[in-house]
């Protein structure tokens, strides 16, 4: 392993974790997921302390409806 990237010889080991589940997840399910339940899978996933976390996709609801409510999910959270 080249020691450039060896982590027990890198000053700032740490790891940030993006949580895509709603959005990558949700958009893949094939029945509509209610906003209000995507609204709360949010919500507990920040109360995990997650700092990072893709909560939706700004598509056209033709090409991926199940991210049609996208502007009510964000003004909700």
């Amino acid at each position: 392993m080249n020691r450039r990237h060896n982590s027990s010889s890198s000053k700032n080991n740490f790891v940030r974790i993006f949580e895509v589940g709603p959005r990558d997840g949700l958009q893949n399910e094939k029945t509509q997921v209610p906003t209000p339940i995507k609204v709360e899978f949010v919500n507990r996933l920040s109360r995990t302390g997650l700092k990072f976390i893709e909560v939706t996709s700004f598509v056209s609801p033709k090409w991926v409806p199940q991210m049609g409510d996208h502007v009510e999910v964000l003004a909700a959270i």
